[in-house]
């Protein structure tokens, strides 16, 4: 009876889910041909890797208000508005106000971004009251596809 009703009471609980509101998601590597292939030997891609970077938060940018420079942005002229690092398993979450920001991971050449959107917003996130929004980042400027 005791493990039915333990059951039971577990059964009801649901996923711990952080107070406030922000971004949070697993920062992932790839590099290398991504082409497809086909291959005799059972050769296949390389699955993204989990890394550890610092991931740096602005207002939202567009794709005008930066600078390219061999596939990676130059730090924009204002401050982020957030910094975290990533942990080894590449997972990071940052608290936010409500708004529309841009996200970029901290590289050895500059900052990494890599989604656009049709109004030339660069790596748009909005994070809406009381909720977290996913935001999985794969982080593939020295990948071919």
């Amino acid at each position: 009876m005791f493990f039915l009703a333990t059951i039971l009471a577990f059964s009801q609980c649901k996923p711990l889910q952080p107070e406030g509101e922000g971004i949070k998601g697993t920062i992932t590597w790839l590099e290398g041909n991504q082409m497809p292939m086909i291959s005799d030997s059972g050769e296949t891609r390389e699955k993204p890797k989990a890394v550890q970077r610092k991931v740096l938060i602005y207002p939202l940018l567009k794709f005008s208000d930066l600078k390219l420079n061999e596939g990676l942005f130059e730090p924009p002229r204002i401050n982020p508005i957030a910094e975290v690092e990533s942990d080894a398993q590449g997972k990071y979450s940052v608290s936010l106000s409500p708004g529309r920001y841009s996200v970029f991971t901290q590289e050895e050449g500059g900052l990494f971004a890599g989604i656009f959107d049709g109004e030339g917003n660069v790596m748009p996130v909005t994070v809406k009251e009381g909720q977290w929004t996913l935001l999985d980042i794969q982080v593939n400027y020295k990948a071919a596809f």
